[in-house]
């Protein structure tokens, strides 16, 4: 197979690459990644220069990695701050760096991607190796994959990466038939608790509607990015995501692209972003211009639980962090990086510090997940 390197999505077939197995994801999809590259959220100007690693065979596009060179670590939601730091005091330059995965997005899916006809998991490690060799031919420090899934641990752990895990909270469908059949899970306490929350917001007045990217106007579009602007502004910096991104994937994978609005009499108060597949929903921003009780809780979870149960989705995913997304029923689960650090004496002190990482991570998991609001044996 002959490996290449790509400075943008649009330099592959996208009927090719949406062939490829995994690209169900919608993070994945070509229409997600040229989305990024065309309204400027990704580029050399951002940080993130597009740098997709793929191979070929006699049929053509054979597999592909979604990779940036990287001139900092933000937007990874797996933090090496501090190993770019160690490598700087040395007197090493730890960027640019290799990061195999897909701009601001902490979720899980495929970032090793194999045409279905070819034999999967050594396709992979062939794919894996071509990481790896962009990274040394360009005197990279590093090579990171981000959020990947289980056969790709398998591929990074085979090739001799080294594995990073930490914790996000996910909730699971259990062929609930409804919200209600969900709750009987609960402990009396817990369910009492989560009705009672539910409730604080019908008594407010507010209904939910449904939006997908196939019938949201322009208009409502602007509402909603201006929620999600508000709440990263609070927090200090602009979105990540430019408004002309949503009106292109709106546009060109709006079957994708969900929203809950959340409304108190004709006027939309507060709404959130998800993007869903048949497998999976993801829950991704969240803004509000006003304060309800609850408000965030219902509008981030609740409907979109309700939204999987109805629609037979088997796991959501509803982003990083937040213990308190524990009492809704979502439960610690383990995600996972893989890292491959050319210098040997760096690459030993990183992997004495991922087994004392790896160990709190353990601890903390198990200690969460004994608060989940389950009666024993739901």
């Amino acid at each position: 197979m002959l490996a290449r390197q790509h400075t943008s999505i649009d330099q592959l077939d996208s009927k090719a690459w949406n062939s490829l197995a995994g690209t169900e994801v919608p993070f994945l999809r070509h229409e997600f990644l040229a989305a990024l590259e065309h309204t400027g959220c990704v580029g050399p100007h951002t940080g993130w220069t597009p740098a997709y690693v793929s191979l070929h065979d006699a049929a053509g596009l054979a597999a592909a990695a979604p990779a940036f060179l990287k001139a900092h670590s933000y937007g990874e939601f797996v933090f090496d701050f501090s190993w770019a730091e160690a490598y700087t005091r040395v007197g090493r330059d730890y960027y640019p760096k290799l990061s195999v995965c897909v701009p601001f997005t902490p979720a899980t899916g495929a970032r090793l991607l194999v045409r279905p006809d070819l034999e999967p998991q050594a396709v992979r490690r062939k794919l894996t190796k071509a990481i790896e060799d962009f990274s040394t031919q360009n005197h990279l420090s590093s090579a990171h994959a981000l959020f990947f899934d289980e056969p790709g641990r398998e591929a990074f752990e085979q090739s001799g990466w080294l594995l990073r895990r930490d914790c996000q909270f996910h909730w699971v469908n259990q062929d609930f038939v409804d919200f209600e059949a969900y709750l009987a899970t609960f402990t009396a306490e817990k369910r009492k608790k989560a009705r009672r929350e539910r409730r604080r917001v019908q008594e407010s007045g507010i209904h939910f509607e449904t939006r997908f990217g196939t019938d949201i106007s322009e208009s409502l579009l602007d509402t909603v990015y201006d929620f999600h602007r508000s709440t990263f502004l609070r927090h200090g910096h602009e979105p990540y995501l430019s408004r002309e991104f949503f009106s292109e994937i709106a546009r060109t994978m709006g079957d994708a692209l969900m929203f809950k609005i959340a409304v108190h009499g004709a006027r939309p108060v507060a709404a959130a972003v998800f993007f869903w597949c048949p497998e999976a929903l993801y829950g991704r921003y969240w803004g509000s211009c006003a304060e309800y009780h609850s408000l965030h809780f219902e509008t981030c979870y609740h409907q979109g639980i309700e939204f999987c149960i109805e629609r037979g989705i088997r796991r959501f995913e509803p982003g990083t962090q937040g213990e308190h997304k524990v009492a809704r029923g979502f439960a610690p689960t383990l995600t996972w990086s893989a890292h491959y650090i050319g210098d040997r004496r760096f690459r030993s002190a990183v992997r004495d510090f991922l087994v004392r990482e790896g160990a709190a991570v353990d601890a903390y998991a198990s200690e969460v997940g004994e608060h989940v609001p389950f009666r024993h044996g739901s």
